[in-house]
């Protein structure tokens, strides 16, 4: 069974999650703030991060951040207080797969973190990938184009693994916020749109004619490698 790192600073909720997780039958590893969070996740490599977003010192934020500069796989839920849309979309920036906002359902959470495992585990394994003048190595995350390093963001790797592993298959935009944003529904399926549109300005020859990521009328995209 799957490992969960819960990085929480209040004890309650801390204990609560420990018992929640260890009766679905998960291995479970406490940390009490973001600094022994991200050390106990470098020394044991959980397969799942349940991280509370507001801690003294360093934040949720700044451990999501860490966190996707040295995984890109391991799914991250945030827990948080109130949330507006301009929070949710800088933490899908961050790299987080979902969140849940305190008081949570317990029986909420552990759906959100199945579901998320079950992706995990349909998820093809893809390494590297080679297209045009473009290699990538996502265990890296590292990208180059003609030999120079190119930058992106944790999320555009996301999706650009997404669609690397669905080759030639056209993928709604619906069907890219669940997979890839991790949210049955979401704000806005522009912000498909305007990741895709910068894939395309970062790695596409002539981004106003794409020949790999392709835009498919009324139905999505479809990656062409």
């Amino acid at each position: 069974m799957e490992k969960i790192l819960v990085i929480e600073d209040d004890r309650a909720t801390r204990k609560a999650l420990q018992e929640l997780f260890l009766q679905e039958g998960y291995t479970v590893d406490l940390a009490t703030n973001g600094a022994e969070g991200l050390a106990s996740f470098r020394s044991s490599r959980p397969d799942f991060v349940v991280l509370d977003l507001r801690m003294p010192q360093m934040g949720g934020q700044d451990v999501c951040r860490a966190i996707r500069k040295e995984s890109e796989d391991v799914p991250i839920i945030i827990l948080t207080g109130s949330f507006d849309e301009i929070n949710r979309v800088l933490l899908l920036e961050l790299g987080a797969d979902d969140y849940v906002t305190k008081p949570f359902s317990p029986n909420e959470l552990l759906a959100r973190v199945r579901a998320i495992l079950r992706r995990a585990r349909r998820a093809a394994p893809v390494e590297r990938l080679h297209f045009d003048d473009v290699a990538v190595d996502f265990a890296k995350m590292q990208v180059l184009r003609e030999g120079r390093s190119v930058a992106l963001t944790p999320q555009e790797f996301k999706l650009l693994r997404y669609l690397a592993q669905n080759p030639e298959r056209v993928v709604s935009r619906d069907q890219l916020l669940s997979e890839v944003w991790g949210y049955d529904s979401y704000p806005s399926t522009r912000t498909v749109d305007s990741h895709i549109l910068t894939l395309r300005q970062k790695l596409e020859r002539d981004p106003k004619a794409p020949v790999h990521f392709v835009t498919v009328h009324s139905a999505g995209y479809k990656f062409v490698p």
